[in-house]
């Protein structure tokens, strides 16, 4: 059974930076989608970006230029590198595992995940 497990949350002030990380068990294969997932207090769950299986990319334009998704094949490891932090972003932050988006243009739909962490709490002070 695949499992993800996220990592690196923290409170930071404005302009600081982080770097949240996703450990996936439980899946052979070196090829997979993660989606990062962030959900603020009394908002709905919004996905900030992904990478899919072929490492194309996707980010949502309030994090573009800011969020990096990279992955670590040999850990089977996905971080987003999350720079200029903004009071925006604070957040419960979640990453979720697919092994069937291969090509990403968009953050795919919760039902393309088959896997999700309990995540991890980013705060971002002014």
């Amino acid at each position: 059974q695949v499992q993800v497990a996220e990592s690196g949350g923290g409170s930071v002030q404005v302009g600081g930076s982080l770097r949240l990380s996703c450990a996936v068990s439980g899946y052979r294969f070196k090829s997979f989608c993660i989606g990062w997932f962030r959900q603020a207090p009394g908002e709905q769950r919004e996905g900030v970006a992904a990478i899919g299986g072929d490492d194309s990319t996707f980010y949502i334009g309030s994090v573009k230029g800011r969020f990096t998704v990279s992955r670590d094949n040999t850990q089977k490891t996905v971080y987003v590198e999350m720079n200029n932090l903004q009071p925006e972003d604070t957040g419960m932050y979640f990453c979720a595992f697919s092994d069937s988006v291969n090509n990403i243009q968009n953050i795919p739909g919760d039902r393309w995940f088959h896997a999700w962490g309990k995540g991890t709490q980013v705060t971002v002070s002014s």
